[in-house]
């Protein structure tokens, strides 16, 4: 009896923050029935599917205990690159004004565009991080200001709107009709990383560095490799979150996407991510973006002041880091 008190008081300490997330929303859905409405639980899972991309990016690095703070910037700079190659013809506030019309198909060419530029970066910071031996901290906290400083110089800090429908289709178009492309495009990418994780070498690779580095590296691993296609990896996932998310917004600015990376480690790190690494599951993670999300959601609703919703939000995330570390020292 006394072991099963035990687990249950262990079961609602390290999972505390999902239970009072649980009554929050509860208590919310009782004083505004319109929380438990259809069009905002659309709502909600329409915002959670490009932060779920976005934090499947940031769980590969978490689990090879690293980490990566310019996941924000590089959304930011993905939607602004999407925003500048995508609007329409005839608007007056045209980025380029004599880009012509090339056809539905220039949208994939520019999410390809966004994809590889990122994809440059993540290259860096798995280089440096694998080869410099630089902590990830340091070196994606350095990859954070290098692509803002890239994002103001190509737009010049000017908003960006005028959107082409065959772009924003992408993020607002559904299915028959009934399934958002939003919601496929989620799913989909979630399947691939729950096989790569669980179904490959990569993957396997991945845990193992994450448990003991040392370990893996002798057991013939090769561990620079696998980081940076992780971070590569990672990046590439931004870029499509970004695209997505000024398809979805209708416009974009260089502070898009500002924080994200936080957001993104602190949906993680809830949903049972470990930031010391070797421990992770996709489930998880889209569990941690739906709860974190219901949070926001949940405070908007309540009337919360914006400025206290940030409070509320680094409040979750300092308890969510304290409660995986709690977790990691109880195992050893």
């Amino acid at each position: 009896m006394q072991t099963n008190k035990v687990n249950v008081k262990d079961f609602l300490i390290n999972n505390g923050i999902i239970v009072v997330l649980i009554m929050l929303a509860i208590f919310t859905a009782i004083k505004q029935p319109s929380f438990g409405s259809f069009d905002n639980l659309k709502n909600i899972a329409l915002n959670v599917a490009p932060r779920f991309i976005i934090a499947c990016g940031v769980s590969g690095c978490l689990i090879t205990r690293g980490t990566d703070l310019s996941a924000g910037r590089m959304v930011g700079l993905s939607a602004c690159i999407a925003g500048t190659l995508l609007q329409k013809p005839g608007y007056s506030g045209k980025f380029f004004p004599n880009l012509p019309d090339f056809g539905i198909w220039w949208v994939f060419a520019v999410l390809l565009i966004c994809i590889a530029v990122c994809a440059i970066f993540g290259l860096i910071n798995g280089m440096v991080v694998s080869f410099l031996q630089v902590p990830a901290f340091i070196g994606t906290l350095g990859m954070q200001l290098i692509v803002y400083g890239v994002c103001l110089v190509y737009t010049n800090a000017t908003p960006i709107g005028g959107y082409r429908p065959a772009y924003t289709e992408v993020a607002k178009g559904r299915l028959f009709g009934v399934i958002p492309y939003l919601f496929l495009i989620a799913l989909a990418i979630g399947l691939v990383i729950w096989f790569v994780y669980n179904k490959t070498p990569h993957g396997k690779y991945m845990y193992a560095i994450g448990g003991n580095e040392q370990a893996a590296e002798v057991s013939g691993v090769n561990t620079k490799k696998t980081k940076i296609i992780i971070y590569v990896t990672a990046a590439a996932l931004y870029a499509l979150g970004g695209f997505l998310v000024g398809a979805k917004s209708g416009g974009s600015s260089v502070n898009m996407g500002m924080g994200w990376e936080l957001e993104a480690i602190a949906a993680c790190t809830i949903g049972g991510v470990s930031v010391n690494g070797g421990i992770g599951k996709v489930s998880g993670v889209l569990i941690g973006v739906l709860v974190f999300e219901i949070l926001k959601t949940c405070l908007q609703y309540l009337g919360v002041d914006t400025n206290y919703q940030y409070i509320a939000q680094g409040i979750v995330i300092v308890v969510a880091i304290a409660l995986d570390i709690r977790k990691y020292i109880a195992k050893k």
